[in-house]
């Protein structure tokens, strides 16, 4: 794997995460919490900046940052111009992060063991991918449930 590659796949997703709080047609749409389901839009935009923050700019790019997970499911009526300033300050964060990353850090053991395995920073990286991607799915679902057509 290489850091460029990834740091751009994680540029290109978060653009497209900025264009889908933009897309929703009301402010006021990004925190509604559709029957039968546990977050809204802005919530899973927080989560997402937040585990980004702590997990790639925090543990790779040694950038001081405090989670506040209660913050990321708890917050409601952000404004949609925070969360978009939030989604640059974060790419930033991302492009810090990998772009002064020895490769060889990927080889070391992560210091987290959420799966009951131990794993390698690389290894990490790509799930944190694939968690923002998942996520990501889920705010354009809840948006297009929000405003259909």
């Amino acid at each position: 794997m290489k850091l460029s590659e990834i740091n751009l796949l994680f540029h290109r997703d978060l653009d497209r995460l900025k264009k889908e709080v933009e897309a929703y047609a009301r402010e006021e749409d990004l925190w509604v919490i559709i029957p039968g389901t546990s977050n809204s839009g802005g919530n899973l935009t927080l989560h997402l900046l937040g585990n980004l923050q702590a997990f790639v700019g925090l543990d790779l790019g040694n950038i001081p940052y405090t989670r506040d997970r209660e913050r990321e499911f708890g917050a409601r009526d952000i404004p949609r111009k925070e969360l978009l300033d939030e989604i640059d300050l974060v790419k930033g964060i991302i492009g810090r992060s990998l772009t002064q990353l020895n490769p060889q850090e990927l080889e070391k053991i992560s210091p987290h063991h959420f799966f009951g395995y131990e794993m390698s920073q690389g290894y990490f990286l790509i799930h944190l991918y694939g968690h923002f991607n998942y996520h990501l799915g889920q705010i354009n679902y809840h948006r297009r449930m929000i405003n259909p057509g």
